[in-house]
């Protein structure tokens, strides 16, 4: 099988912040790793600007099914993903058993870039999509 180009390390570009987010972090990383027969484990720690860090972790396999997260549980605390093609992962993300977004990856043909597309509601119950670009770092 093909290695995965999700997998490695990944940092946000934080000079390409959508304008509607707000402060910026001061990092944000994703690292993706292969971690036994078809299953995964993706780790994500964001850096505030007073230097604290919120780390998040789950592992799961590329089928659709919801699993438990760990770590830091305000953006939420179930997933589920799948990808539907090589350089395509889909999330949906759950807190509480409340649908909290939708979240798009997408890889380059280069493999050094990676977007994501966040959907949500904000607080008025307005839906937005909103592009974070990543670039890779191992």
């Amino acid at each position: 099988a093909e290695r995965s180009p999700f997998l490695g390390e990944w940092e946000l570009d934080l000079t390409r912040m959508p304008d509607t987010y707000g402060p910026p972090p001061k990092r944000v990383t994703f690292a993706f790793e292969d971690i036994g027969p078809g299953e995964w484990r993706t780790t994500v720690e964001i850096t505030a600007p007073d230097d604290s860090v919120r780390h998040m972790e789950v592992r799961y396999r590329r089928d659709g099914r919801a699993v438990q997260g760990g770590g830091d549980s305000a953006e939420g605390d179930t997933a589920a993903f799948i990808s539907p093609a090589p350089n395509v992962l889909v999330m949906s993300l759950a807190k509480d058993r409340d649908l909290q977004g939708v979240r798009t990856y997408v890889v380059s043909a280069d493999g050094q870039e990676m977007t994501e597309a966040a959907a949500g509601v904000d607080g008025s119950g307005a839906p937005f999509v909103r592009h974070f670009h990543f670039r890779r770092i191992r």
